[in-house]
């Protein structure tokens, strides 16, 4: 399953770069993050419990950064485990100056298996564009100079295309992630 679409944060593109490696600031913007921690430069641990359908999963899992290009891109790809299922993905977040701030675009692949792969693809991708949401939402109100009103407007442009086949399913983790990150930090 692929996710996509792009937020516009009211911040420099190099405050938003350090704000998408700090783990201090992931742990509070990512929905149910229990524990992130840094390994080293481009790796990180997660643990995240989330309601997905009928389950509540807590997932535990390792993120690297790949092909980073401060404060412009990087890539981001995760594996989680949890005892109703697993997840696994890549993201690639791209910042750009954008009308007196940072325009934030990511593209996520993601598959999810096991039993939390039986609740669906539409709740999954729910519970995933809802995620992503918070995460935006949290984010740009902790890293901004200013709170977020009427003169800044938080964009998502989310398109979501499923694919047939029935392991391949979105998870959220991480995406930071970041999405994928973060997409994957839900599930991790």
């Amino acid at each position: 399953m692929k996710l996509s679409g792009s937020y516009q944060i009211n911040l420099e593109k190099q405050k938003v770069w350090e704000a998408l490696n700090d783990p201090e600031i992931l742990q509070k913007t990512i929905p149910g993050c229990e524990e992130f921690k840094k390994n080293s430069k481009t790796e990180f641990t997660a643990t995240a419990t989330n309601k997905i359908g009928p389950f509540n999963a807590s997932f535990t899992g390792d993120i690297e950064l790949k092909d980073l290009d401060p404060p412009n891109s990087y890539k981001i790809s995760g594996s989680g485990n949890s005892p109703v299922g697993f997840a696994n993905g890549e993201a690639s977040v791209v910042l750009e100056n954008f009308e007196g701030g940072t325009k934030l675009t990511y593209t996520v692949e993601a598959n999810v298996g096991g039993k939390i792969a039986q609740v669906g693809s539409r709740l999954i991708d729910m519970t995933a564009k809802k995620m992503t949401d918070i995460f935006f939402g949290k984010f740009t109100d902790l890293i901004s100079l200013k709170p977020v009103s009427e003169n800044v407007e938080i964009k998502s442009e989310v398109e979501i295309q499923l694919k047939k086949k029935p392991l391949n399913k979105i998870l959220i983790f991480s995406s930071i992630i970041i999405i994928l990150g973060i997409i994957i930090y839900y599930f991790s």
